[in-house]
């Protein structure tokens, strides 16, 4: 079977959230499937190069182009046209990613992360929700002819909010990458990324995009409670993440929490420097209001860090015994858990060792494995 990838999302770069997903799946199908073949289209005016071992694989072809993926996508939102398979003529089945995706009649695979946008629009600016109605996900949804949920939590919410039949539906978590886990040692080294960000005293950690469903602000009102006990004088906070809608909100938060010389924001993170940043941390923080998966939480115990989640959507389903959880709209519940793994040694000891155990669960090799059975099963029906 000959395996279309619609790829035009790796184009910036980046190695977390959904083009990591999508650069993980690729890596383990290329090294490890010798039953298909891939042809991937990549599009944008400027973008990444792709990974020489990808371009190098007798068994994957690019279609490279240039075209503007605006004009793409408002096409193949009002008009249908063009199919992706006029990029990828051979390719016999279609897997999307993302649902950011040109219309097909060939047998086609969309995986939903989430639908934080339908559930709290206020969270998302004008432009990203036009961008999602762009994109035509309703129709994407009722035409596609099997879905990839990444929780037991957003298959619902396909099956309640867009009416998706249940049965096309396969749940199948996403993993964590080995470089988090101690034993990897290939990512940036503890010490140079302890000197490169000056972080000498301990810290609390959030690491993900500044945004208003992050729910930062609770973590910055909570760290200027338990900053006042002497336990914790000493800590710092640590937001590392690029801004996003509604990080005004955030930095006013903390310009005028009272402890803003002890708020450290880090926008520039390399992906190689997260694993190290985890594990340097004392706590990791991460009180979303929604969440699809949630990766970073998973990392952070990977890196043998303790969480404090929040006790809402996928966090629940994934991080259930393995992390504190608390109501993200309780500023008090998550200052007292934060007290509570500084002050409990053996509270703490437990929350490290379940959390490690979690993420063990979460493999890549899982993930690509029920994907290929997922794509046989939907491409053998046709």
């Amino acid at each position: 079977m000959n395996i279309g990838v619609d790829i035009r999302l790796l184009a910036r770069g980046r190695a977390a959230g959904i083009p990591g997903y999508t650069r993980e799946l690729l890596n383990y199908f290329f090294s490890r499937d010798d039953d298909n073949s891939y042809q991937l289209f990549y599009n944008a005016f400027s973008k990444e190069p792709l990974p020489s071992d990808w371009l190098n694989n007798a068994r994957v072809s690019v279609v490279d182009r240039k075209l503007p993926n605006r004009l793409l996508d408002f096409s193949a939102r009002l008009f249908k046209t063009p199919r992706i398979e006029y990029f990828l003529p051979e390719a016999e089945l279609i897997f999307s990613p993302h649902f950011n995706s040109l219309a097909t009649k060939r047998p086609r695979i969309i995986t939903f992360h989430d639908l934080s946008f339908l559930q709290f629009p206020s969270f998302f600016s004008r432009k990203q929700l036009a961008w999602h109605w762009l994109q035509d996900y309703r129709r994407q949804a009722r035409e596609a002819d099997g879905i990839i949920a990444v929780s037991e939590f957003t298959k619902s919410d396909l099956v309640n909010l867009l009416d998706v039949d249940s049965k096309k539906i396969r749940v199948i978590p996403l993993g964590v990458s080995s470089e988090f886990f101690p034993s990897a040692g290939s990512s940036a080294s503890v010490l140079t990324v302890k000197q490169k960000y000056h972080l000498d005293k301990p810290f609390l950690l959030y690491l993900g995009a500044l945004e208003a469903r992050k729910n930062v602000v609770a973590i910055i009102q909570a760290f200027s409670v338990v900053s006042k006990m002497k336990k914790l004088s000493d800590f710092n906070l640590v937001l590392a993440g690029r801004p996003g809608f509604g990080s005004k909100k955030i930095f006013k938060e903390a310009k005028e929490s009272g402890v803003s010389d002890r708020i450290i924001f880090l926008h520039n993170v390399l992906d190689s420097e997260r694993p190290a940043l985890y594990s340097l941390a004392r706590t990791f923080i991460y009180p979303s209001f929604f969440e699809g998966f949630g990766f970073p939480p998973l990392e952070a115990q990977a890196a043998q860090t303790p969480v404090i989640g929040a006790d809402r959507t996928s966090l629940v389903e994934v991080l259930i015994g393995s992390a504190l959880l608390v109501d993200p709209w309780r500023v008090g519940e998550l200052a007292d858990a934060i007290v509570a793994l500084e002050t409990d040694s053996g509270l703490r000891a437990k929350i490290i060792k379940a959390g490690n155990e979690n993420a063990e669960l979460f493999t890549w090799s899982s993930a690509a494995n029920k994907t290929l059975e997922f794509f046989a099963d939907i491409y053998g029906r046709r």
